[in-house]
């Protein structure tokens, strides 16, 4: 075979790959993922050298929903006043819907870092995995996860926390999940009181669609994030008989109509949109595209890009502090 079509062939078996096994009841079997990934616990000892401290808080017994705080240890320090409390970060990690968690070395890593480097309030989101749970679920536990910081009393949200000025955040499928999240929020931002969303930080958010683009033809092997595990990630996490053209996983569908609502929505509220994004992603067309869109909607969007591989401010520690600083420059223009 030569043309076009040659190019969208992946090699990899990416249950090989990813290291898990497809049960008769629908579940899966993650084989090693504790192991590349340990979960970290929750350290809020002042006696420890900590510069962040981290809590855990159930948000629903029943469906094992929670979230994980990271304050930046030097808050406590200061007088709580409105002048200096800090930017409220909810933070959807990623993992493609089907990995990790919030206490993930990975994510609690990540989250640990940028707490301290903005510095800001963090509420990283434990919402429920695919496909033991198929969205929406992933997608009424961010929503799930907002409003109970609407009506909670924890200490370290409130004396700590600058309520007015909140961000949804998140990478890979966090990204999709805070982009998701924000879209109903946006309807119901009458009830969001005391919260006010400034915006949305989506850096390189997981979509797809049946049309290959450019970038997934040219980059259909890459190392880090072949067309196989994107494929697969999605036969397991959206609703069972949708195609990759469902609006959860395709963006550029369904933007007419109640969608186009929701933008006017957004516009109206006047949220920024940071989409983060690396050259070397087989996603970027798609996030190129994605932005491009809200921007001909009226959203405000602020683009970065650089140089790196999907999932590099997860996988290479090195790299962290490139993303933080787009980060707290699209904080500071808010």
């Amino acid at each position: 075979m030569s043309g076009p079509q040659a190019e969208a062939i992946c090699t990899i078996d990416p249950y090989q790959r990813l290291a898990i096994v497809a049960n008769q009841d629908g579940t899966i079997t993650r084989l090693n993922i504790n192991d590349k990934f340990p979960n970290v616990p929750a350290k809020q000892d002042l006696d420890d050298d900590n510069t962040v401290l981290t809590k855990d808080i159930t948000l629903n017994s029943n469906t094992k929903t929670w979230v994980r705080i990271f304050l930046p240890r030097k808050a406590l320090d200061q007088n709580a006043s409105s002048a200096t409390k800090l930017p409220l970060i909810v933070y959807y990690h990623g993992g493609g819907f089907i990995f990790l968690s919030a206490s993930s070395s990975a994510n609690h890593d990540f989250c640990y870092k940028l707490a301290e480097y903005l510095p800001a309030v963090i509420v990283s989101v434990g919402y429920r995995l695919a496909p033991e749970n198929r969205l929406p679920a992933a997608y009424d536990n961010g929503v799930e996860a907002f409003n109970w910081l609407k009506t909670t009393d924890e200490k370290w949200v409130h004396e700590f926390a600058d309520l007015s000025n909140v961000y949804l955040a998140g990478s890979s499928a966090g990204g999709n999940l805070a982009y998701h999240v924000g879209l109903r929020v946006s309807l119901e931002v009458l009830d969001c009181d005391p919260l006010k969303i400034q915006g949305l930080i989506l850096q390189f958010p997981f979509f797809g669609g049946s049309q290959r683009t450019g970038s997934e033809k040219r980059l259909v092997n890459d190392e880090y994030f072949p067309l196989s595990i994107s494929d697969l990630l999605w036969e397991l996490a959206l609703p069972i008989g949708s195609d990759r053209d469902h609006e959860y996983c395709n963006p550029m569908v369904a933007n007419d109509g109640s969608r186009a609502k929701l933008f006017d929505e957004i516009k109206r509220l006047g949220w920024r949109v940071l989409v983060k994004c690396v050259h070397g992603d087989p996603m970027i067309d798609r996030q190129m595209e994605f932005a491009e869109m809200l921007k001909n909607r009226g959203i405000q969007v602020v683009e970065h890009y650089s140089e790196g591989y999907h999932g590099i401010g997860y996988l290479d520690p090195t790299q962290p502090e490139s993303v933080f600083y787009a980060i707290k420059e699209f904080l500071k223009n808010c």
